[in-house]
Order: C-alpha cells, then sequence, then structure tokens
C-alpha cells in the first residue's frame, strides 16, 4: 500500500505545496499548526476538493494528475474518511449508518471480516440507535466502523479527536492503536496534538504555512528541533524505543531496556518482553555534570552532549547520545544509539559549562516519561 502526493494548489492568498510518500502500512501523522493546510490537503486526496496542479497516487492508480486529466471521483478512489464531526447520518440508525458505504462498494469485505470490524469497535450492540443517543466516543467508533467497511485502501482521520473530552479520547485511541497494529492499511492522521503523534505515528510529515517541510520516522522526527511545529516551547520531545525487563514487587513501577541504559517508569501492567515507546519531552530533561545522589528522580543517564543549538530567546535545545563513549564512536555508531533532548536556559548552560562532546548525566523523574506499548 503506498500513498504518493506531489501537488500544488492557491485558494486567496493561501499557497499549498506538498510532496511526500507513504510506503509502508501503518500511521502517518501530517502533523502542523491550525490553518496550515492539512485538512485541504486529506480533502484532496479523498477527491473532495480538486488542486490547480500535480499529481496524487494511490498504490498503483493515479487517481489524480492534472496534466493528463485525471481526477477520479471519490467513490472510484476507495478512500475511507473520517471527519472531526463525524458526519453520521442523524435519520438512520447505526447499523444504516455502518453500511452506507459498503453497500454501494463493489468491493465487499467478506462477512467475517466485517464481523471483526464490528466486534473490535464493540458497536454490535448499538445497532438499532440512532445518532443523537450515542456519546462522543461511540459517535467516534461507529463513524470509524462505516469507513473502515468500506474496504478502503487508505483510511484519513481529520483530527478524530479533537471535539472530544480527557476522558473519551482514551476510550477512542486503543481502537485506533489495534488498527495501526493488526490491519495493513495506510492511515493518514491529521492533528496538531504532539501526544496523539507519539503516541500513535509510524512516520510523521511536518507541514506549516502550506509547504510540507519534513518527513520521517517518529523516532528521527520528534527530535527535530529545528522545525518550526515540533519545536514549541512545550512540544519538543524525543520518542524512544524500549523493552519491558521486569516490575518492582508491589508493581508500582516497570524497569525498562532503552539502549542498554535501566528506565523507571509508571507501573505498565504488562510482563517482561513487552515492546514500548516511550515520549520524554525536552522541557522534562535535566542535565548534571555528575550523577546526583538522594533525589527522587529514579533515571539519572550518562550521555554525550552531540550538539548545542542556540535558538532566539532565553533557551537553548541540547542533543544528548546514551552513553559515555560517544565520542569516541562513528556517526553511524552514534546515530545508532538513542538521543534524548532536553530543553534549559542559557543562563544554566553557561553556569554548567555545557559544550559538545562533553560527558554528562540526563536526569528524569519517571512520572514525566509517557510510556505506550507496541504490540508489534
Amino acid at each position: 500500500m503506498s500513498l504518493g502526493i506531489h501537488i500544488k494548489h492557491k485558494i486567496n492568498k493561501f499557497t499549498l505545496d506538498a510532496e511526500f510518500h507513504i510506503v509502508e502500512p501503518g500511521i502517518t501523522a501530517l502533523f502542523g499548526p491550525s490553518g496550515s493546510g492539512k485538512t485541504t490537503l486529506v480533502n484532496m486526496i479523498a477527491g473532495l476538493l480538486h488542486p490547480n496542479s500535480g499529481h496524487i497516487q494511490l498504490n498503483d492508480h493515479v487517481v489524480f494528475d492534472h496534466s493528463r486529466n485525471i481526477n477520479l471521483p471519490t467513490r472510484q478512489r476507495r478512500v475511507g474518511y473520517l471527519f472531526q464531526d463525524t458526519r453520521l447520518f442523524p435519520h438512520k440508525s447505526v447499523r444504516d449508518n455502518l453500511f452506507y458505504g459498503a453497500r454501494r462498494n463493489h468491493h465487499k469485505l467478506p462477512h467475517d471480516e466485517q464481523d471483526a470490524i464490528l466486534e473490535m469497535l464493540d458497536i454490535a450492540k448499538l445497532m438499532d440507535r440512532r445518532p443523537n443517543n450515542l456519546s462522543g466516543g461511540e459517535k467516534q467508533r461507529v463513524a470509524l466502523g462505516r469507513a473502515l467497511l468500506s474496504n478502503p485502501d487508505i483510511l484519513l482521520l481529520d483530527e478524530p479527536l479533537s471535539g472530544l473530552d480527557h476522558a473519551r479520547k482514551q476510550e477512542i485511541l486503543p481502537y485506533l492503536e489495534w488498527l495501526r497494529d493488526h490491519r495493513k492499511l495506510p492511515i493518514l492522521y491529521v492533528t496538531h496534538a504532539i501526544d496523539e503523534v507519539a503516541r500513535l505515528a509510524d512516520n510523521v510529515v511536518v507541514i506549516d504555512q502550506g509547504r510540507t517541510l519534513a518527513a520521517g520516522s517518529i523516532f528521527e522526527m520528534l527530535g527535530r528541533s529545528d522545525l518550526p511545529p515540533l519545536a514549541g516551547r512545550f512540544d519538543a520531545g524525543t520518542v524512544l524505543p524500549a523493552r519491558i525487563v521486569s516490575r518492582d514487587p508491589k508493581a508500582e513501577v516497570s524497569f525498562l531496556d532503552c539502549g542498554e541504559q535501566r528506565i523507571v517508569v509508571p507501573y505498565l501492567g504488562r510482563p517482561a518482553s513487552n515492546k514500548v515507546r516511550l515520549h520524554v519531552r525536552a522541557r522534562d530533561v535535566m542535565i548534571a555534570r555528575t550523577p546526583p545522589r538522594d533525589i527522587s528522580a529514579n533515571n539519572i543517564i550518562p550521555v554525550t552532549i552531540l550538539k548545542i543549538q542556540d535558538d532566539p530567546g532565553d533557551t537553548l535545545d541540547v542533543t544528548l547520545c546514551f552513553g559515555h563513549d560517544a565520542d569516541a564512536l562513528s556517526q553511524a555508531e552514534t546515530h545508532a544509539r538513542p538521543t534524548l533532548h532536553a530543553r534549559l536556559t542559557k543562563w544554566s548552560a553557561t553556569r554548567l559549562g555545557l559544550l559538545p562532546n562533553l560527558t554528562v548525566y540526563a536526569v528524569i523523574k519517571s512520572v514525566t516519561v509517557n510510556g505506550q506499548l507496541r504490540d508489534r
């Protein structure tokens, strides 16, 4: 499954100039601030808007090519679309809403796969209700089921959690994780929420003011302090792959292996060997010249300073490589090590005498590390 985008479009004074490729199943986050062109772009992929120029390719099929006068209608693109506001038909039952698109699709899912989707989303018991008798989370599950039952080649999710409170978001997120880990379907996930990106995405496309700035894996992209949408005071951070090793006797914390370093996080409720994704915000990482003693922070990691980025203002970003021997490693070996990003005041950096290649310690409180389980 793949998606190729190279389009240009002008709306009044706003110009959208986007180019990227998705070549693997999983979730690709289209991340950027409000007004950057994310929804406009997915509407073009779905065929709801037509670019001024360029092309859009889904798998081996060109669905739009301005130069060749190709512009397939939405119903022929095999796109599943989950809107922010669900757009369920209020006069129809949940059952009729779910199968509305599937009944018009020549590429129907087998009945056992349809049943699996209904079971996964836990909506079989809602079949006879009307949308106005559903909670916000139930509406999103029904809308997601409708998109999946149409048997799409790609799933477009346009800020599906933006209208939900925290409890309803936590209700929907496990279903999105299940899709990511169990169905071989490319998913383009539009959001401006960095916590959703860190938890769900395999890859990230960063868009700002109508232009795609960069694209890459989640582990590469979230530390890019050179990209304005990722470099906000509260957004910059790091995503790290890790593995559960054990827990403490009282099941209060989990012990993880991350780049041959022990990381302690609040108990994750799973046994050893489960894979985990850790999200560590740059503002939650402290730097010490010597290992501190008798403090509450459980994670004191030996690191080497790779880079110090001096930004405008009173703060700077420090890139840290796991281990005290990073300065002796080759560039390829260094890139293979996990890296952290710390944001601190310039005054602190001057006071500590921080310089590239200096060996220091990263100090991280367990409660600030967001650990999410991965099934794959």
